[in-house]
């Protein structure tokens, strides 16, 4: 049995969890026993102080790829698209640098994020409506980062060409189809994709680590698909509503079935389905995804056998770690559910193989170099390349061992602990699993 709600409760969760991780403002909205909760606090700017309402619009970033996903879903269950079609066959134009995964690369590879190509290749190709199209064509030279279907790897590229392939098969525009097949139908006023329409709303900026306000507003637009929806916390629940009973899918289920298992698993993700995150706590499905763009972050969460979805929206500060409280303290109160707790170092230190780990761990868009410390432990560097270089600052810290190729490491020397693995192919390349992102040893 669920428990009642009682908005006083969660107000002040909501405004206390906001100061202790020192995030300017955040939203949350769940759907429990029937009805819709709103909640806000805090600024949507620090430059201004404008509060944030319970309608502001924030950035959901990568939640936006299971709105993609369900696009791609929806065609698929008219019939206007298989997911196995290898992606060459709905777009001609598309080529990676590999030959072979170019002929092999089918739709729900790129789903699944199991294609193999390199997943954060951030290029501006224009504010055009041709903008997915070029950025599609820019993906000839991208390289393989690992074999196909050998691992999971984060793409964010792989939902940029869904969003074309979108545009192929509807013939419109991704935000126009987004609207015509989602949106409108679900009857989502505060959800948008084009910063033109964003500012008729209440609106979010990001935040920087020192508080500061993020110096660039958002991503630029051939990243649509894959994380440029603006919306507010009702409208993202109505959204994951819509996966349960008389919403958009017929089969909204087929979507949760499990296609990759995550080397390093994120918190509510240990498996990977069509564009969904995979998780069980205390026996019970949760369906997922989270989202983290420039300076704004976003979670949500189903649990389908109860009916219950939520979304937490937040533009700076310790995000993960709000999103953490907030989850453990919804799901214990309202679901009798347990969230696991962040991972800690262990109380006896695990002894260290350095050879095994120190290395440089690289993709398009990262590159990671570990190293041994003078006391014999691993110290690690991440650096940004690509578009976000001059965006994204370097962040490193000093790793603890966990067990076998597991560690933790704080990237700012504060908030949750990440976890990361270092692991192997079946053909025994070394990679490192960091940020849902499989990196190979380049040296």
């Amino acid at each position: 049995m669920t428990a009642a709600v009682e908005p006083a409760r969660w107000n002040n969760l909501l405004s206390t969890s906001a100061a202790k991780h020192k995030v300017p403002g955040a939203s949350l909205a769940f759907f429990h026993d029937g009805k819709m909760h709103e909640f806000a606090t805090g600024v949507l700017n620090r430059d201004t102080q404008a509060p944030v309402r319970t309608d502001s619009l924030f950035q959901i970033g990568s939640v936006t790829k299971v709105w993609t996903a369900t696009q791609i879903m929806l065609l698929v269950e008219a019939g206007r698209l298989d997911l196995d079609a290898p992606v060459v066959e709905v777009l001609p134009e598309f080529r990676v640098a590999d030959e072979a995964l170019t002929k092999s690369m089918t739709v729900r590879h790129l789903l699944t994020h199991t294609s193999g190509m390199d997943g954060d290749f951030f290029l501006d190709t224009g504010r055009g409506d041709d903008t997915l199209e070029k950025y599609t064509e820019a993906c000839r030279d991208l390289t393989a980062i690992h074999p196909l279907g050998a691992t999971q790897s984060y793409c964010n590229s792989g939902f940029s060409v869904l969003g074309r392939i979108i545009e192929q098969v509807t013939g419109k525009v991704w935000d126009a189809a987004l609207r015509e097949q989602i949106i409108e139908p679900l009857g989502l006023t505060h959800t948008a994709t084009l910063p033109e329409d964003v500012l008729r709303h209440s609106s979010a900026m990001g935040h920087e680590a020192d508080g500061s306000t993020s110096p660039v507003w958002g991503l630029m637009r051939s990243a649509g698909p894959a994380g440029l929806i603006c919306a507010q916390a009702s409208d993202v629940v109505r959204f994951g509503q819509a996966h349960l009973a008389d919403g958009l899918l017929a089969h909204p289920e087929v979507m949760w079935e499990a296609h990759a298992t995550v080397p390093c698993p994120l918190p509510f993700a240990a498996e990977w389905g069509l564009g969904w995150m995979l998780d069980s706590l205390s026996g019970r499905r949760i369906v997922s995804h989270a989202g983290n763009t420039i300076g704004q972050s976003a979670l949500l969460w189903v649990v389908p056998e109860l009916d219950f979805v939520a979304c937490v929206l937040i533009n700076g500060g310790d995000s993960s770690g709000m999103q953490h409280e907030v989850a453990t303290e919804l799901f214990r109160e309202l679901l009798g559910i347990d969230v696991p707790a962040a991972p800690q170092p262990p109380a006896t230190p695990v002894a260290v193989d350095a050879e095994r780990y120190t290395g440089v761990y690289e993709s398009v868009g990262s590159k990671v170099t570990v190293t041994q410390t003078d006391t014999g432990g691993l110290h690690l560097l991440m650096e940004t390349k690509g578009s976000f270089a001059g965006v994204n600052p370097d962040r490193e810290c000093d790793l603890v061992v966990l067990g076998e190729g597991r560690v933790i490491g704080r990237l700012r020397g504060e908030g949750p602990w990440m976890s990361m693995t270092f692991y192997e192919l079946a053909d025994g390349s070394p990679y490192l699993h960091l940020g849902a992102r499989a990196l190979p040893k380049t040296a």
